[in-house]
């Protein structure tokens, strides 16, 4: 089985919805599937460099192939000419096509050659078709999806949801659609030594006496720092001792990152709070080492990948109930599940930080669950199969 996964990006900086590829892929190779990724060398959209990559020849990593391409034009958009070339040229070589992302020119265009080559295609929307993303800019996008977005969900082989509640409120521009409802995966953490624990702490100037609320995810208005902060600041004043982490940057909108930088250095929250920006790697599993709490009160989002890392480092995690696997977190007990307001996540910190041996607790449940439910060789078997399946009624 050949199997194409095309994406605009895998930056780092785009966060873990365009990252998950690169998870998915190996996983893929280790079940005998021949996997190919399409994506662009693009590396931020306001005058970051492009990624140090070789560009338009195959290179080979972890049992599968991924070829980047040159991200022309239209920067911002994340488009490659030579992208949907090299898809027109190579089409007829694979079984399946596996397109991440809608609304997005370069995976429309993709979609639209998939069919004119009769290669089936799953689409995996990303949260875009969530009624609350497509408020923004919502004439531009009506207009973009009965231009191109409708005619390709209508002819997809299916759409890939990662939670049932992203499938339940997902609008379909009037099409029926087949759904996969697959999660995302995560990889397992090994535990680090105290020493790295206090490492990270030096680094970050945390205090190791106070428990850690950790954000980590993008800055982006969607994401409830307008929830967070507030709510922080009240249990602070009520004389609740804690130390808030806020980890992450927003490329597409660097001045709504200002915005919550300076409000947190306005309030009484700044003595107790560090602002990392953008980590990964080490540094990224030092902070979640760390962390004795982990929040995220989004508005929506359709799967949450930064909240199933958290809970596979065993975090017990705070979240809203606009994270669409709020139900997986609340059946196991991985954490606390509140309304998009700020009195109900403040009513969950002060719970969570007046009972420490509940957070170990709803932490162990929370790591449990997420080896269970999010491990990548288990999603990959389930993806196999729906391959299978489309391919077989397609006649390839």
């Amino acid at each position: 089985m050949r199997i194409l996964q095309i994406v605009p990006s895998i930056s780092l900086i785009y966060g873990g919805p365009s990252q998950m590829v690169l998870g998915l892929a190996p996983a893929l190779a280790r079940q005998g599937i021949k996997v190919t990724v399409l994506t662009t060398d693009s590396n931020g959209d306001t005058g970051q460099k492009s990624l140090d990559v070789s560009l338009n020849s195959p290179i080979e990593q972890d049992g599968y192939e991924i070829i980047y391409f040159k991200c022309s034009p239209f920067r911002r958009y994340k488009f490659s000419i030579d992208l949907l070339k090299w898809l027109n040229k190579h089409a007829r070589e694979y079984d399946l096509a596996h397109i991440h992302a809608l609304f997005s020119p370069v995976t429309s265009a993709a979609a639209a050659i998939c069919r004119a080559k009769n290669l089936p295609y799953i689409l995996r929307p990303l949260g875009t078709l969530d009624p609350a993303d497509l408020r923004k800019k919502k004439q531009l996008k009506q207009i973009y999806a009965s231009v191109l977005e409708r005619p390709n969900i209508a002819k997809a082989a299916a759409i890939h949801f990662t939670s049932e509640q992203e499938a339940k409120v997902s609008h379909r521009f009037g099409v029926n659609t087949r759904d996969l409802v697959i999660p995302l995966g995560v990889k397992d953490t090994e535990k680090k030594s105290k020493d790295v624990k206090l490492n990270a702490s030096n680094q970050f100037n945390i205090p190791e006496n106070v428990p850690k609320i950790l954000f980590m995810s993008r800055i982006d208005p969607k994401k409830g720092l307008d929830l967070l902060i507030p709510a922080l600041e009240k249990v602070l004043s009520e004389g609740l001792d804690f130390h808030f982490v806020l980890a992450g940057t927003n490329p597409q909108d660097p001045s709504y990152e200002q915005k919550i930088q300076s409000q947190i250095q306005a309030s009484p929250l700044n003595k107790h709070t560090t602002i990392t920006g953008f980590v990964t790697g080490e540094l990224k599993s030092a902070l979640l080492e760390v962390a004795d709490l982990f929040v995220l009160p989004s508005y929506y989002e359709n799967f949450g990948i930064a909240v199933a890392e958290a809970m596979v480092a065993g975090i017990p995690v705070i979240i809203s109930d606009g994270v669409h696997i709020y139900q997986d977190i609340s059946s196991s007990e991985s954490g606390w599940v509140g309304k998009t307001n700020i009195e109900s996540i403040a009513d969950l910190l002060r719970e969570a930080l007046k009972y420490p041996e509940e957070r170990q607790r709803r932490g162990l449940q929370a790591r449990k669950h997420a080896l269970l439910s999010y491990s990548w060789d288990a999603i990959a078997l389930k993806i196999v199969e729906a391959y299978q399946d489309i391919i077989e009624v397609k006649g390839h």
